[in-house]
């Protein structure tokens, strides 16, 4: 009887935090698939990508200001301290539109 009476108090518990575990991977899948839209992206945004240190995003925003928008996501690769290797690392998180 005692057995039961803790199983009872413990299930919301338990139930609780499988929620909790449960949810904490689609919040940082939700973060992971955001996109920066590099013709609109600030430095500071830029700046979140992985590979894009200050300098090269005031690069892209130089670049962006100079050349107008960018066409395709490619187009990053014309901007000085892009290459192929940080293009590879943000090619799925940026977004031309």
């Amino acid at each position: 009887m005692l057995v039961v009476f803790c199983l009872l108090l413990a299930g919301p518990l338990v139930a609780g935090a499988a929620e909790g575990k449960a949810g904490a991977p689609e919040g940082k899948a939700q973060a992971a698939v955001a996109t920066v839209n590099i013709n609109s992206a600030t430095v500071k945004e830029l700046e979140n990508l992985p590979g894009i240190g200050k300098t090269t995003a005031l690069n892209i925003v130089d670049y962006r200001t100079a050349n107008g928008p960018f066409k395709t996501r490619d187009d990053l690769l014309k901007v000085k301290g892009v290459g192929e290797k940080t293009m590879e690392k943000v090619r799925q998180l940026v977004a031309v539109q």
